[in-house]
């Protein structure tokens, strides 16, 4: 739900600027998505912040009888492992890829781009927002994250299942290249205050459908695509739209369903009754589209179902425990980029605060890395900080632990994913357990730590840092989103790291419970087998 900001901007400007009509969809999708005989569908829900422990408290409860019908005819999860930063848009694209970011080249919601020397804010919150420029996040948003900063010599799960003739279809997912064209298109009021076009040819799945900006239904249903419906990026755009599929037999072989609802209200509020009243509202919609098949025996029968999280968020403490681990203020010593502003030849350092993590960039070569941490792990509500040293090593700091290691892919050691490396020093830094013995690592508070950390360590350009905050904490810079006494996410630990995974419909299972292993899954469940 990391670009709901954008549609609150957008909010604000059409009540000021008026309603026009809203020109007509050219989208021709459902001539391509007629369902095919024989295969099955994979219907793939999304849900922004979905948690294991609620889920598991409203099955006991009772209070779940559509999540609870998919469990007791499927397999339930609670530990898939995140990749990381543990923010929305590195998740879904490690989800869609396969890949890391070191290889899909999305580093985060807010990272600095060496090469044009900026922020690249694809809608942290409202403040930072305006700081940076609507123009250029909206630009980023919409246009740069699926056109230029995602890789191109990654392939999607779209463009994977098209190129062998296999039907997909995404649904206010925010990352969705695949093959086809389409046109977003863009009422006046967005366009002429930004840099972004009229309309905008895009490639992307067999059908797609991402709020107001392509409606593909557009003159077979209304949908809530309004101001007022945050121009369809909420759940009731995406389930009436699935819905629509389903009656009319047009659900292609893939279809991937965000549904962002849940994420907001538990920012605000953090985890408990908030929660767990959205986490009903989310199984009311689920429901609905069981019903639509006719049964919810029906429903299995016909499709293969995913319901799945893409992170967890952790509980933040109230303002009076001082929960805000001001970035800009521990360096205070050093010349920070202001939100807004373009480095110039003063500027030591730049911030991109991810919520619980962040990158903080040494823009001058006599500023180090070290030095940095040093100076940042004096806060003892900070936990790892994480750097590639000048030998090629990932150094860690532990500042909780008072304790360091450093290490590099290869080596005599192997982890739970089949994973080599290289380790020094103390690995209790990062909560590792090592079986001397069988040369064996088995993780602690940071599942998957090691390629997690190396993959975002080399996701993009620059001398940079990453630094987490400790569990009750986040991380922030001068017009950073916060949410005291609420809830966040973005860093290495478990709590933000873990999500379910409830799969109904087949007994067949991914080989491994990680978000980047997802993609393969996919792909052995609808590519028949040689």
């Amino acid at each position: 739900m990391w670009w709901i900001g954008i549609a609150f901007v957008i909010i604000i400007i059409i009540f000021l600027l008026t309603q026009k009509p809203k020109p007509k969809s050219k989208e021709k999708d459902l001539s391509r998505v007629s369902s095919q005989t024989g295969r099955r569908k994979v219907i793939w829900l999304m849900v922004d912040s979905l948690m294991a422990p609620a889920v598991d408290l409203g099955v006991k409860n009772g209070e779940l009888p559509a999540i609870s019908f998919l469990i007791q005819h499927g397999h339930y999860q609670k530990g898939l492992v995140s990749s990381f930063p543990t923010m929305s848009v590195t998740a879904d694209t490690s989800f869609l890829t396969g890949a890391y970011p070191d290889q899909h080249g999305v580093p985060g919601l807010i990272w600095f781009d060496e090469q044009q020397k900026r922020l690249v804010n694809y809608g942290t919150g409202l403040g930072e927002m305006i700081q940076d420029g609507w123009n250029q996040v909206a630009e980023d948003a919409i246009i740069n994250l699926n056109q230029k900063h995602l890789n191109p010599q990654v392939q999607t799960v779209y463009e994977e299942l098209e190129k062998q003739g296999i039907k997909t279809g995404s649904v206010n997912g925010m990352i969705y290249r695949g093959t086809r064209d389409h046109e977003l298109t863009f009422p006046v009021w967005m366009s002429v205050p930004s840099s972004i076009p009229r309309r905008l040819s895009v490639k992307g799945p067999d059908f797609l459908s991402l709020g107001a900006l392509t409606n593909p239904l557009q003159e077979k249903i209304s949908l809530p695509d309004g101001p007022l419906s945050e121009f369809g990026l909420k759940d009731a755009y995406s389930i009436d739209t699935v819905k629509f599929l389903i009656k009319e037999n047009r659900l292609p072989n893939f279809l991937f369903v965000y549904l962002p609802d849940p994420d907001k209200p538990i920012h605000g509020k953090g985890p408990g009754p908030q929660e767990r009243q959205e986490l009903q509202k989310v199984d009311r919609e689920i429901a609905q589209l069981l019903d639509a098949f006719g049964s919810w025996d029906e429903a299995l029968r016909q499709a293969i179902w995913a319901v799945c999280g893409d992170g967890g968020q952790t509980a933040i403490h109230p303002a009076d425990q001082q929960p805000v681990v001001r970035l800009d203020q521990l360096l205070q010593n050093y010349k920070t980029l202001q939100p807004g502003r373009q480095p110039d030849e003063n500027t030591d350092v730049v911030l991109a605060v991810n919520e619980r993590s962040a990158y903080v960039y040494a823009l001058k070569e006599e500023v180090q890395l070290e030095e940095l941490a040093d100076r940042l792990k004096e806060d003892d509500r900070i936990d790892i900080l994480a750097w590639v040293d000048d030998d090629g090593w990932v150094r860690i700091v532990n500042s909780v632990k008072q304790k360091q290691m450093r290490f590099r892919p290869g080596g005599e050691w192997t982890d739970p994913y089949s994973q080599t490396w290289e380790l020094e020093e103390e690995p209790a830094a990062l909560d590792l357990n090592l079986d001397q013995k069988r040369k064996q690592i088995t993780y602690g508070e940071y599942p998957d730590g090691l390629v997690r950390l190396h993959a975002a360590l080399h996701s993009h350009a620059g001398r940079y840092l990453l630094v987490t905050a400790r569990p009750g904490y986040e991380l922030a810079d001068t017009a950073s989103p916060t949410h005291k006494g609420g809830a966040g996410h973005g860093s290495l630990h478990r709590i933000d790291s873990t999500a379910p995974l409830i799969i109904a419909g087949t007994d067949q299972l991914p080989s491994r419970w990680r978000i980047v292993d997802l993609k393969d899954y996919i792909l052995t469940l609808l590519t028949p087998s040689p």
